[in-house]
Parts: C-alpha cells; sequence; structure tokens
C-alpha cells in the first residue's frame, strides 16, 4: 500500500542535526527537478525579498519564511514526518506509533510537496516555504513543473498495488494515475453528516477532513492492514469502524472515490 499525503503549511520552526543531503532522498529519479526548484527558489529569496513574499503567497507576518528558504543548503534538517506539523500530521502522530507501525509508516507514506516532489516521511529535509500552487520565476506553476518527472517515477513508486491517495486538489495537479495503477487508486473524500430539521445534510470540513484522514491512516498503520486494492480497502476500513460509500468505477483506467462519513466533529 502506498499512501500519498499532502505536506502542511504548519512546520517544526528549525531542523536538527546535519543540513540536507539531496542524493540521500527517496525517489531518486527526482534529483534534476529537485535541484532546479531549490535553486530557483533560494535566488529568489536571495535576491528580493518583497518580490519572494509575493511569490510565495505570503502575509507580512510571514516574512522571516523568506530568510529560511536562503538557509535552504545549510540549514539543519530533520525526518519529513517530524518536520510537518499541521492537523493531519497531529492527528497521524507518528512519534507515538510502535515500531511496527512506524516501519509500516516509512515504507508507505509519501508525501508531496512544491520544493521537493515528493518525500518518505523519514527522508531528512529543512523547515521550507513552497507550495505546489507558487508559479517560480523560470520554473513556471509547480504542479505542471512536477508532472513530467513525476509522471517517470510514480509507477515504480506505486507498484503493483493499492495507492491511497489523500492529497489536496494543489498537489493532485503534480501526478495523476493513469492506466493500471489508477484502477488500484482510492482517493478519499470525508463528509460531514448532519441532520437539519429531519433531513441528512453533507458538507466537506477543511480542518476536520485533514484530521480524519490522519487518524485514518494512523489506524491503518497501528492494525497492520495491508489491503491489496481498493474494494479491500474499504472492508479494512469498515473493520475498523469507518463508514465507507463506495462504487467502483463504470469504465476501465479510472480511480474509485470512497467517501467516509462521519456524524461527528473533532
Amino acid at each position: 500500500m502506498l499512501v500519498l499525503l499532502p505536506p502542511s503549511e504548519g512546520k517544526a520552526a528549525s531542523g536538527r542535526g546535519a543540513p540536507l543531503k539531496p542524493e540521500s532522498l527517496s525517489l531518486p529519479g527526482l534529483a534534476g527537478a529537485r535541484a532546479a526548484v531549490l535553486d530557483g527558489l533560494v535566488e529568489l529569496c536571495a535576491a528580493d525579498e518583497e518580490k519572494a513574499r509575493v511569490v510565495l503567497g505570503l502575509s507580512e507576518g510571514l516574512r522571516g519564511e523568506i530568510a529560511k528558504n536562503v538557509e535552504l543548503r545549510t540549514a539543519g534538517a530533520r525526518p519529513a514526518g517530524e518536520l510537518y506539523t499541521g492537523v493531519l500530521y497531529d492527528a497521524l502522530d507518528l512519534a507515538s506509533l510502535d515500531t511496527a507501525a512506524r516501519r509500516r509508516a516509512g515504507k508507505s507514506l509519501l508525501v508531496f510537496s512544491g520544493l521537493w516532489g515528493a518525500v518518505r516521511v523519514g527522508d531528512r529535509i529543512p523547515p521550507y516555504r513552497c507550495s505546489m500552487g507558487v508559479k517560480l520565476p523560470g520554473l513556471g506553476a509547480l504542479g505542471a513543473f512536477w508532472r513530467a518527472p513525476m509522471a517517470e517515477v510514480m509507477p515504480e513508486a506505486a507498484g503493483d498495488g493499492l495507492v491511497l491517495d489523500l492529497r489536496s486538489s494543489a498537489y493532485t495537479a503534480a501526478w495523476k494515475p493513469k492506466g493500471a495503477v489508477a484502477e488500484r487508486t482510492a482517493s478519499v473524500r470525508v463528509l460531514h453528516s448532519q441532520l437539519v430539521d429531519g433531513v441528512e445534510k453533507r458538507s466537506v470540513v477543511s480542518h476536520f477532513n485533514k484530521a480524519t484522514k490522519g487518524r485514518m491512516v494512523r489506524d491503518l498503520l497501528r492494525a497492520g492492514a495491508r489491503p491489496k486494492d481498493p474494494a479491500e480497502l474499504v472492508t479494512a476500513l469498515r473493520d475498523l469502524g469507518y463508514v465507507v460509500e463506495a462504487e467502483a468505477p463504470v469504465r476501465a483506467g479510472r480511480t474509485w472515490d470512497l467517501d467516509v462519513v462521519v456524524t461527528e466533529i473533532h
């Protein structure tokens, strides 16, 4: 099982220990593209702070993030699973998993990134600020930039098993599974169900959506679940107590869309 995750804007304030070693990152086929984005981002942030703030879409209060980007090559790094601290990662809580579950996480979780393309949670990277929606001078929109290199490496990374896609829309732009890989891919949407004047209303709540996805991945890792395809994933999630609605795609080469329905927000 390969689980595709979005990164988070929230990150640890600093890295620790040795700086980035690009050659140590997973998916080495992305090395050239990573170097191009890293060079462009550092150059932008070192040359013109105000331009960098606008390009990166940062508020005035986040201006300090630009200086971190300038130091990306020398700043201390830490495992990606520790670096990201947003809602999904707080709910996933990798640090509290037992040894076997953490080992499974290291093999199965892949985090998409505007700067790195995609990394595994054990890959050591420094704090940075660069979302997939950024249009970097010289490279253009990063979602489009990453499509070709990701198309080269992702089929091998996906292997012949299930792909559980939990990415947000900005990050799905970088890679969309095709053919046989698509048929083994399940995209999950979390819906909040509530009764309003006796009628069921369903809605997507961003914060809650992320938290539920984090808990769902955590539960799968703790249970040692190994679904081989979307149908087996539906069974595994239901066994873990989730309410899941799903239908197999009617056409070949299409992904499965799963709705996880919850009644409580927390």
